[in-house]
């Protein structure tokens, strides 16, 4: 049997293989466009059973075998699997794009909408009527003839240049390297990243120290290195990455032009003023309007502590650093050497105390704390041999979800990290359908006989991604379209996740997911205070850099025209005028790399990580207020918001835990943003 078309349990990693893709993605394609046939041809009054339940299951069956082959080729993207992915990536776009656009299926979901059982049916599953409505008419099914066939040609070209946009920032990182034979040229550089930067070397068949520009080893080159040359070497290389600076067909400038022109032609003939307001329509936001006005008036409250930032910095630089002028290329280098002169600490000290086993212990022991319930590491196929996997039970040893890790960088894996679904929590005849998920993290994997050392940073990601994927693993939903993520509105899927990161800063947590790599010490409570003292460490300025991120794709999608003259670039230019302090040098080309937006699902959406920023500090502040590791209200959190998925407008499942509308006071506090301290 094709590997693909077997869903009797989890992937069969180990037995998939490119030309597994196309055949089994055809034969469910054809299977699901008879399933169509037939329901659009049955006389029979739509039903919750007889139409919704089957169309599911079918889709269900696509996803399921299509999920396994997106997420191979983002961590072990092979030239084999990329072409077999492109290749078939049109025709799963197609497929849904014409879904979206069956103006019968619509009909029959309009009739069952409008039956006498619509009333009798649970609130989830009107919810997921009532989405499916929305998103027939976002999906074009009104639309003439002549249109439809415009919008299919949309979607599928903003599918391929999405994942073209994708392979061109891997293969550009890829390319990449640069070797340092003269160990003098690598001071201030870690014991751990000269490892690895040696033992890369060795690998390539090379003497002295090769540096790439993935995180694990381009990170503590721009903290550490002494050496300006290489740290203006590689930061010049990141930020031109995919840009014309660089090989022709890696360059995604056309493919940036033609995307963003692309969404706003798609937002027309849907009937919107341009592809802002279309995204919103399924988001807690109202207008672009609204969104570009909460920006800016969070960008106002930060500014005056971002400009302390800088200036704080800037007269460190020169007068310690002998640093006349701050280059980009100095930001993360002079801020490390101000945080150790300030705090009486570094970034590579804390490193020490949290080696991989003690932080994911501590972070399975939260779980338990929180919400009862037991991790334990399990066995399944995977994709890598450093992946592991994990159930969640209850005390009562019952199922409730399970996840692959995979924790460290490699060449073939894309940067960042993630949560993705492997499926769905479902309630079937034979049962409950447990929900899986996949957790990606893009760390330094163990060195020598040393287990993997986190950075602080890295605990923050990986408690971040962890929360998503509670998120999905913690639904009670039993009906999939609004089971786990499916059918959150995309501003509130951050909260869930950026809750978890404040429990990083909790010294009852952070005391048990610490162990000293060489001593087996716990961390002390005095560096932890300093920690704590150092938490908010230029937050004014990182949270004008999101500001400016946030602004940039909001205002490209609502009130910018590709091709009218003006470019990306330069709109990027005028965004960063208004509100950033720090501006970078003109040959940077963030935007060319900046995946969230361009294919990453973020589109006209980055603003969210803000807006959920605000519901998250305030729901943790529930917590603070009556102990951070009270099981009560972390059943509370449990029941309201991580179980009840999309089965509710979010607000709804806000208010219910937290008692009101949310307020912007804690986010501000927690970053060190309010008055009182100023």
């Amino acid at each position: 049997m094709n590997p693909l078309l077997d869903f009797s349990n989890l992937p069969r990693f180990d037995d998939i293989k490119p030309e597994h893709i196309a055949p089994a993605i055809d034969e469910l394609l054809t299977k699901n466009h008879a399933l169509i046939e037939k329901l659009l041809a049955d006389p029979t009054p739509p039903t919750w059973q007889n139409f919704v339940v089957p169309m599911e299951t079918s889709n269900e069956r696509i996803s399921r075998a299509w999920g396994p082959v997106g997420h191979l080729n983002a961590v072990v993207n092979s030239p084999e699997l990329r072409e077999a992915y492109n290749a078939t990536l049109p025709k799963v776009t197609a497929h849904y794009a014409e879904l979206g656009q069956n103006l019968a299926l619509f009909q029959k979901f309009k009739a069952l909408r409008n039956s006498d059982e619509f009333e009798t049916l649970s609130s989830a599953r009107k919810k997921i009527i009532e989405n499916e409505l929305r998103d027939f008419r976002l999906g074009g099914a009104e639309l003439s003839d002549d249109k439809k066939k415009r919008y299919l040609e949309i979607q599928e070209r903003q599918a391929e240049l999405s994942a073209r946009f994708s392979d061109n920032i891997l293969d550009a990182t890829n390319d990449y390297t640069l070797l340092i034979a003269d160990k003098n040229e690598l001071s201030g550089l870690p014991d751990d990243a000269l490892q690895t930067a040696q033992e890369a070397a060795t690998a390539a068949g090379k003497t002295g120290w090769l540096f790439t520009l993935k995180a694990p080893s381009y990170g503590p080159v721009m903290q550490f290195a002494d050496n300006r040359m290489l740290r203006e070497a590689m930061y010049r290389a990141y930020c031109t990455r995919a840009s014309e600076f660089g090989k022709a067909e890696q360059d995604n400038s056309p493919l940036m032009n033609e995307i963003v022109a692309l969404r706003g032609e798609e937002a027309r003939l849907l009937g919107f003023a341009n592809f802002g307001e279309l995204s919103l329509v399924a988001k807690m936001a109202d207008t672009p309007e609204q969104v570009v006005k909460f920006m800016r008036e969070l960008a106002q409250r930060a500014r005056p502590f971002a400009e302390k930032d800088l200036q704080q910095l800037r007269e460190f630089a020169k007068t310690t650093l002998n640093l006349n002028e701050l280059n980009s290329w100095d930001i993360s280098y002079a801020s490390e050497k101000l945080r150790e002169q300030r705090y009486a600490f570094s970034e590579q000290e804390v490193k020490q105390y949290f080696p991989e086993h003690a932080v994911l212990n501590g972070m399975f022991k939260l779980v338990g704390t929180l919400y009862g319930l037991q991790i334990k590491e399990s066995s399944a196929t995977v994709w890598h041999e450093d992946v592991r996997f994990y159930d969640i039970r209850t005390p009562q040893n019952r199922l409730v979800g399970q996840f692959y890790l995979d924790l460290y960088a490699r060449n073939n894996k894309r940067g960042g990290a993630w949560m993705d679904v492997v499926r769905d929590r479902r309630r079937l005849a034979a049962g409950i359908q447990t929900p899986v998920a996949y957790l990606n993290c893009n760390f330094s994997a163990p060195v020598g006989d040393k287990p993997a050392l986190f950075t602080h940073d890295e605990v923050i990601t990986l408690f971040h991604e962890f929360g998503h994927g509670l998120h999905h693993l913690l639904t009670e939903v039993d009906d999939l379209g609004v089971s786990g993520l499916n059918g959150v509105e995309w501003d509130a899927v951050e909260l869930p996740s950026q809750f978890m990161e404040n429990f990083c800063w909790e010294w009852s947590v952070v005391q048990d997911m610490t162990r000293h790599v060489d001593t087996g010490e716990k961390l002390p409570r005095i560096l932890f205070d300093k920690m704590i003292a150092a938490k908010n460490f230029q937050s004014g300025l990182a949270m004008l850099r999101q500001i400016e991120f946030s602004l940039f794709d909001m205002v490209m999608h609502s009130y910018f025209e590709a091709g009218s003259g003006k470019s990306i670039l330069q709109l990027l230019d005028e965004v960063r005028a208004e509100v950033a302090l720090l501006i970078p040098p003109a040959f940077n080309r963030f935007a060319n790399s900046f995946s969230h937006i361009f294919s990453g699902g973020y589109a006209a959406g980055y603003y969210s990580y803000k807006w959920a920023e605000v519901l998250s500090a305030d729901a943790y502040s529930l917590f603070e207020e009556n102990g951070v590791l009270n099981a009560d209200v972390g059943a509370r959190f449990r029941a309201e918001i991580l179980a009840m998925g999309g089965s509710r407008d979010f607000m709804e499942s806000f208010a219910a835990f937290r008692g009101r509308e949310p307020s912007i006071d804690a986010l501000l506090r927690h970053n060190g943003l309010s008055e009182s301290a100023a």
